[in-house]
């Protein structure tokens, strides 16, 4: 202020002496008088002029006071004044945080503290951004506040948002003077100011954050969730006792694919279509810092690549030139940060220097191993000391595990508490996973040493885990589906001498993963294996024979049924030009084309495979049930019950009634039985074989999800409805789980949930289900494969339901047409979908045209499956139902009455449909009163004069 006034009395002095001087000695004169007083006056201002230069409280004696006044800039030195409070404009739009910013928002209205935590490259501070930007939009007041590793500069920055809302001056002379804790006026102030968001960025080191080593949890520091409004923190600890319990710890992930594909054809709109950006983006993990950096890599007009297929194909081929590059000025945090490459050596160094010194080298090594969850039994303190040279305890392993989780360099997977109770098996070991980008990268990165010993090791304790696997039986399951992706590489790496032992172990693992029913992991490792006998040794080496005939069964349990035919065939060929046709090897090569055979619906084939050995000569029950499920697709029902109860009770002398092959010999006979029209007899015998399965496989087991679906079906046709239903749903629902939305058991499953909600008037969701199951064989398994002709009749079949009779005729017509040309004019399958077409045809009112397909397909299934099999009792109903709606009444009645007979003595007086047969007998009768009573109306109205 008085430096104001020292000018202003200065200013005055040189006005006042040119008017004298112009009054005085004339305009010239007084010009120069002017010149001499103003060059004075300047002179004794300057000095002045640069006090108040340097002054601190200047600026705020020259106007209004910003930031709570001239008290506050006298403390707070000038750097933290100067220092922006605003959040950073992002560059491009943010893809695939929508959940996340919800909560965000969210929180931002009732206040308190929000951690965004994740690792390094997943975008949490471009998440905070934008959420920053949608706090300012909605009229809140937002501050951005990073965090460089000094408390003493958080305090400034947090004291400056606080002055900003109006924190008073008393208040921080307080602080000034020891009356108040400077930490705690600014955070009472904060809890008593509504609206506003505050985001510290870059926490990743928060035991330095004070004041005086206070931990972040204990809220008495700089970052609490005490506010009125909302503190978000970005970090890259993931820990829920770093941020304490009131935290509301935002965790963030990978991107899903579309979200992912979407950032690379934001940056980079040219460089193909929206399928290769999925592509891309599934090959860069979702990781959205690679996305951003392939995007940029892209956009610019002079990269050697500029199509999203081109740089996913050089990744490769080249990924430490394209990601993994180092950057010059990587040794600064804040562009380290922005690195692929060097983003989670920030993460290391800080484990390293927090204690955890084998973080980085367990880091490494789990590189080396494939992308895919590690089981945790197999990463032991021997396997890293012998890797690295270095003493390990279990006690330093496990804290640098805990320190990689923390940091989120790995991830571990839900153990089963967390899960729900239906959870896969694998889930019930431990395991941890890397993320594939972080992987590459840490491959890439020197490990100081030479890496042989790193290989050796990793050999050693892969063969040895196999070992204990195949030794723990059952319990070793979950095990050997973790361990199957990282033993390939086990057998490349192998020299010559010890290529047999690493083919051995990779033949053992498959082993316990055909009994596990993992056969995606089982065809796994049997393809690679034969890709390397044949590759070592030659496509005819002795060795090379089991290999494919293993292949076959591995692609058999996937339902890739032409492929497994093709191999068995040639395995057959093989073994009977080598072994003789009589020879156990060679009936079991033409057992296991049969299976196959029976999978592509071509069963007539399957049973002329058996054609010139006698059953007498089935003395291998195991080998020749193929057999008798050929010949129920062929419906000849009667002989497959009999060779499967020679069977079944062959198994249970010589196996014993637990081993699964004798089960297997029950389900086959429960089936065979229901195909006979026996159904309470086969509900039996699936209960009993569905219990010893779940005793003895366990309820996810594909065995166990069979026979519960097949029990299913069977309660269906007793009309226990729900009870099938429920059976349905939860075989679905574990498929799905454990083969995948796809698989054809899945896919079987869904048709027969569908199927069975029909019968519970759930028409909508049936149609739902069953043009899902439509889509997913036509796709899988061919428009002609019987699997898809099925889901078309159902599909039909719902449609009907649903009234829509023309579009059901239409399908079943189509379906008709192409079972006639694929399985023939008897098949069971055509002759149900010429009977599902008749009866549309029904309600669309072409009764003549329904009742000569009913008549026909009568005949064949007395002809094929005999007079009392309910299908054919069903045949016979449905001409009943066509010749009423012809008027031919009595005809309609005497079928009628015979299939009601039938019904009561096969089924049962309580049976759905031996009551039906009564509604149906009875209608038809009523309607022929009627119409004999209209008749005589008729007649004596012509009779009147």
């Amino acid at each position: 202020m008085l430096v104001r006034w020292v000018l202003v009395a200065a200013l005055a002095v040189f006005l006042g002496a040119v008017v004298w001087a112009v009054a005085r000695f004339g305009l010239e004169s007084a010009d120069q008088t002017a010149s001499v007083v103003g060059g004075t006056v300047a002179l004794l201002s300057l000095p002045i002029s640069l006090y108040a230069l340097r002054a601190p409280g200047s600026a705020a004696e020259a106007g209004p006071a910003v930031n709570g006044g001239s008290a506050a800039r006298e403390w707070v030195p000038a750097a933290a004044v100067d220092a922006s409070l605003r959040p950073p404009v992002l560059s491009a739009r943010v893809r695939g945080r929508d959940s996340e910013l919800a909560l965000l928002d969210g929180l931002a209205r009732g206040g308190g503290m929000a951690v965004v935590c994740g690792a390094g490259g997943l975008g949490k501070t471009t998440l905070a951004a934008q959420a920053a930007r949608q706090a300012q939009q909605a009229g809140r007041a937002v501050f951005w506040v990073r965090w460089q590793g000094d408390p003493g500069r958080l305090a400034e920055d947090l004291t400056r948002v606080a002055q900003d809302l109006g924190l008073a001056e008393e208040r921080l002379e307080a602080a000034r003077r020891g009356e108040a804790v400077l930490v705690d006026v600014v955070w009472e102030h904060l809890a008593a100011v509504p609206g506003w968001v505050l985001v510290v960025d870059n926490v990743d080191t928060p035991a330095r954050v004070g004041p005086g080593g206070e931990a972040v949890a204990s809220y008495r520091g700089w970052l609490r969730p005490d506010g009125a409004g909302l503190l978000v923190v970005t970090s890259r600890d993931t820990a829920v006792g770093t941020w304490g319990r009131r935290a509301q710890l935002v965790f963030l992930e990978p991107l899903e694919e579309m979200a992912a594909a979407a950032v690379l054809t934001d940056a980079a709109p040219a460089a193909g279509s929206e399928a290769e950006a999925r592509a891309l983006a599934v090959r860069l993990g979702g990781l959205p810092l690679a996305l951003e950096a392939a995007g940029r890599y892209l956009a610019t007009a002079t990269s050697r690549y500029r199509s999203f297929t081109a740089y996913r194909e050089a990744l490769d081929r080249e990924f430490g030139d394209l990601l993994g590059a180092e950057h010059p000025q990587a040794a600064d945090p804040e562009i380290a940060r922005t690195v692929v490459r060097h983003t989670w050596d920030l993460s290391l160094t800080q484990l390293h220097t927090d204690g955890y010194t084998l973080a980085r080298p367990l880091l490494h090594l789990l590189a080396l191993l494939e992308a895919a969850p590690v089981p945790r039994s197999l990463i032991t303190p021997a396997m890293l000391a012998e890797a690295t040279g270095q003493d390990v305890t279990a006690t330093a392993l496990d804290a640098a595990l805990a320190g990689l989780h923390r940091y989120a360099l790995l991830g571990v997977p839900r153990t089963p508490a967390e899960a729900s109770a239906e959870d896969g098996a694998a889930l019930g070991v431990g395991q941890v996973v890397l993320h594939p980008v972080v992987r590459e990268v840490m491959a890439l990165t020197p490990t100081g040493t030479d890496p042989a010993p790193w290989y050796t090791a990793l050999d050693a304790h892969l063969a040895q885990a196999v070992r204990d696997t195949v030794r723990a039986g059952r319990a070793g399951w979950p095990t050997a589906r973790l361990l199957a992706p990282h033993l390939p590489p086990l057998l490349d790496r192998a020299t010559d001498p010890a290529f047999t032992a690493a083919r051995d172990t990779l033949d053992s693992l498959a082993g316990v993963l055909r009994e596990a029913d993992a056969s995606a992991e089982e065809h796994l490792l049997r393809q690679h294996v034969l890709n390397a006998v044949t590759r070592r040794l030659g496509a005819e080496h002795p060795d090379a024979l089991p290999g494919r005939n293993n292949l076959a069964v591995a692609l058999a349990g996937l339902a890739r049924y032409q492929e497994a035919a093709d191999l068995f065939r040639r395995v057959l060929t093989d073994r009977e030009r080598t072994l003789g046709p009589d020879h156990p090897a060679t009936l079991a090569s033409r057992s296991s084309l049969a299976f196959a055979l029976i999978g592509l619906g071509q069963h007539q084939e399957a049973v002329d495979l058996y054609g010139h050995v006698r059953v007498d000569h089935f003395d291998v029950p195991a080998r020749y049930s193929n057999f008798a499920i050929a010949l129920v697709g062929l419906g000849r029902y009667e002989e497959a019950a009999d060779l499967h109860r020679r069977f079944h009770a062959e198994r249970e002398r010589t196996l014993g009634p637990d081993h699964p092959a004798t089960l297997a010999s029950g389900n086959n006979l429960a089936n065979t039985l229901f195909g006979l029209g026996r159904h309470q007899e086969a509900a039996d015998l699936h209960r009993r074989v569905l219990t010893d399965r779940e005793r003895l496989l366990g309820p996810d087991h594909s065995d166990s999800l069979g026979s519960r679906n097949n029990l299913a079906h069977v309660l269906t046709a007793l009309g226990r409805h729900q009870e099938a239903s429920d059976l349905h749903r939860r075989v679905l629902t574990g498929r799905e789980r454990t083969l995948g939305p796809d698989h054809p058991d899945t896919l079987t499953s869904r048709t027969n949930l569908a199927t069975t909600l029909i019968a519970l008037g759930q028409y909508q969701e049936a149609a739902e289900l069953h043009q899902r199951a439509l889509t997913g064989r036509e796709r899988t398994l061919g428009p002609d494969h019987p699997d898809t002709l099925t889901s078309r009749t159902n599909l039909a079949t719902t449609l009907f339901g649903l009234g829509q009779y023309q579009q059901a005729a239409d399908l079943h017509r189509r379906t008709l047409a192409d079972r006639e040309r694929t399985l023939g004019p008897d098949h069971p399958d055509t002759l149900g979908s010429r009977n599902d077409l008749a009866a549309a045809l029904v309600r669309l009112g072409q009764y003549q045209q329904a009742a000569d397909l009913f008549r026909r397909v009568l005949t064949d299934r007395e002809r094929t499956l005999g007079p009392d099999h309910p299908d054919t009792l069903g045949s016979r109903n449905n001409l009943a139902a066509a010749l009423a709606g012809l008027g031919q009444y009595q005809e309609a009645i005497d079928l009628h009455r015979r299939t009601l007979a039938d019904r009561e003595r096969v089924l049962g007086p309580d049976h759905p449909r031996t009551l039906r047969s009564q509604e149906n007998l009875a209608n038809a009768e009523a309607a022929a009163a009627r119409a004999e009573r209209g008749w005589w109306s008729r007649l004596r109205r012509r009779g009147r004069p």
